[in-house]
């Protein structure tokens, strides 16, 4: 494994969106590993109170604020996105990309962007390398490949450095996942639906290990070129095996009488299509429909070969991890007291 390009207690990270799924995650990994945190938040907002973990309620388009607040940042992690319409992405996404461009800029950091395979298109291969020829045939695919490359020509002149960390679809981190939307939304009167076949192997991020890679690639920028691209291989999951390790939590939950079978649904998406008619949110949603019925894993060659081991939870407790934080599972009973005996 490499060594770490710099100490932990002298590094410094800005987090934009830090409210968000993934900017949380963020957050805490960073702290934990022992970085001091600026937190950057919608104004009037603020975040959870987390050791190491300052916040600051700031319009993301104000970088002389934002630099002068984390001025001894020495990298900027880009967690905000637009809401999930294609009218928000095409007119917010560019400009929310500038800002943290600007921002990182300004404090000669390294951007880390966590994107998605939305790039490759529904032709994809079933392997994804760093390398793979991007073809989107979707709104957010384009739009996406044009922040990537707008990132990319803001690093030309030497003025900042940037990492893009390609991850599959996200799970844990709190609400709002296609897991709890969907996936789970039934399970506790046992039934769980999946949006496509259930025997296509797709790639999926447990945000706490995703988060975890952040630190550790953050940890080694100085080893990086002026643009670098990462793959995170995460976990490659058919609809099948999340049908058989939530069938496992419902029957240990009581949610399953003992002779009953998990009920496993799929997806209407005609059901979706004439949502989309009327509901913005459920057309980009069927934009991405290809996804679940198109087998593709990343390959993480050259995360390894910078980090070493992948952080990787195994899948049956990260996802117990996620419906905990979901409220789905019982607590855990107390542990009995250890029995005395009392000599005289």
């Amino acid at each position: 494994m490499s060594s770490s390009s710099s100490s932990s207690s002298s590094s410094s990270v800005l987090i934009l969106g830090a409210r968000g799924r993934l900017g949380l995650a963020a957050a805490r990994a960073f702290a934990q590993a022992g970085w001091k945190v600026h937190a950057q938040v919608r104004p009037g907002a603020s975040g959870p109170a987390i050791a190491g973990v300052q916040w600051l309620g700031v319009r993301p388009s104000d970088t002389a604020a934002l630099a002068a607040w984390a001025r001894d940042a020495q990298v900027v992690v880009q967690g905000l996105s637009p809401v999930y319409t294609q009218r928000a992405w095409r007119a917010e996404l560019p400009g929310l990309t500038q800002n943290a461009i600007d921002v990182s800029r300004a404090l000669g950091a390294t951007l880390m962007l966590p994107a998605s395979v939305y790039n490759f298109g529904a032709g994809m291969p079933p392997l994804l390398h760093e390398d793979t020829a991007q073809v989107p045939t979707t709104l957010k695919g384009r739009l996406r490949v044009a922040t990537e490359r707008q990132i990319l020509a803001a690093t030309q002149d030497g003025a900042m450095k940037a990492v893009v960390i390609r991850a599959g679809d996200f799970f844990g981190g709190g609400r709002g996942t296609w897991l709890d939307l969907v996936m789970a939304k039934d399970l506790t009167r046992g039934k769980f639906t999946h949006p496509g076949p259930l025997d296509i192997p797709t790639s999926w991020a447990f945000l706490p290990d995703l988060a975890r890679v952040l630190v550790q690639v953050a940890q080694r920028r100085d080893q990086l070129p002026g643009f670098e691209t990462l793959h995170f291989a995460g976990h490659a999951l058919t609809g099948r095996d999340w049908a058989s390790a939530t069938e496992a939590i419902a029957r240990e939950q009581g949610w399953l009488r003992p002779d009953a079978a998990l009920r496993v649904a799929s997806l209407s998406w005609p059901l979706l299509r004439m949502l989309a008619l009327v509901m913005p949110t459920m057309a980009a949603v069927c934009e991405m429909r290809y996804l679940w019925h198109t087998p593709y894993a990343l390959a993480n060659d050259r995360l390894l070969a910078l980090i070493g081991d992948e952080p990787h939870t195994p899948f049956a407790q990260a996802l117990r991890a996620t419906l905990a934080e979901l409220d789905m599972l019982a607590p855990a009973p107390p542990a009995a007291a250890p029995v005395t005996l009392a000599l005289r």
